[in-house]
């Protein structure tokens, strides 16, 4: 069950619109961001992207800290990998040009859409979202309108692929929870990073304990594999080629995103491919 469900009535299972207020420091409170974001209270695995999970406004938090302190995402091409409802993509827009949001299914990818639609208003006046599928289980890069008997609404067109290759910043929250999700994940982040090595992910996560039969312990599910992808900063001398990370310091990282509990077991890597 989701953490996140700001406003919406109880003992509901199906789509809500949440408010979610983004408050700035520096600002008046008649300046706040207004988000606007239609998910599920509940999901079965397969459909998780229908909810708002914390480490997603966690990430939300960091993108607003730094496009605040700093011109870097103002202009950038970026890319949500699982992006879920598209929260964090869309606060991305408020300063980039472009953010593909990306995720598989149509449900998850037409709420998604619908959530483009609510906010559009907040957006850099130049800026464009596109939502895109990937499934991370088929190569890289997916097939084109181009070459598909029967494109889709979230098919990729060539235009697509040559600007994503120009991505400098990628982004993904909540995407580690299942191995074998967890490796097809790798295996299509390294098809899109090993090219271009100035690239950058900041992947955000929760832990979330369970007692493991297989340990007799209580264990984070999938964040053992997770780190077995990674090279650790400073830790880990292991040879390139390969991923590189650094859990990112959130004690100095404001909260704008108000009225949630970010909780301690959220992290923020920045992840590079070396």
């Amino acid at each position: 069950m989701s953490e996140i469900h700001l406003g919406c009535p109880p003992n509901t299972s199906g789509p809500q619109i949440s408010y979610f207020t983004i408050a700035i420091p520096s600002q008046p409170p008649e300046n706040s961001i207004l988000l606007r974001v239609q998910h599920n209270i509940t999901s079965s695995l397969p459909r998780v992207g229908l909810q708002v999970w914390k480490a997603e406004l966690a990430l939300a938090d960091f993108l607003l800290y730094k496009m605040i302190d700093s011109s870097d995402y103002h202009g950038i091409i970026a890319v949500e990998i699982g992006c879920g409802t598209g929260l964090a993509g869309m606060i991305l827009a408020i300063g980039a040009n472009t953010v593909f949001l990306t995720d598989h299914g149509d449900e998850v990818l037409g709420n998604c859409a619908k959530n483009v639609h609510l906010n559009h208003g907040i957006f850099h006046s130049r800026a464009s979202l596109y939502v895109r599928e990937l499934d991370w289980t088929r190569p890289w890069p997916p097939e084109t309108a181009v070459n598909t008997q029967s494109p889709q609404r979230y098919t990729w067109n060539t235009g697509d692929i040559e600007k994503l290759q120009k991505a400098s910043l990628l982004l993904a929250a909540d995407v580690i929870y299942c191995d074998d999700l967890t490796d097809a994940f790798f295996s299509v982040l390294e098809s899109i990073m090993s090219t271009s090595p100035e690239k950058v992910l900041y992947l955000a996560l929760e832990k979330r304990y369970n007692f493991s039969m297989d340990d007799l312990d209580v264990v984070a599910n999938g964040y053992s594999n997770f780190l077995g992808h990674i090279q650790v900063d400073a830790v880990d001398h292991r040879p390139p080629p390969g991923f590189v990370g650094r859990v990112v310091n959130l004690d100095g990282i404001p909260q704008y995103v108000v009225d949630y509990d970010r909780g301690s077991d959220v992290e923020i890597w920045e992840i590079r491919y070396v």
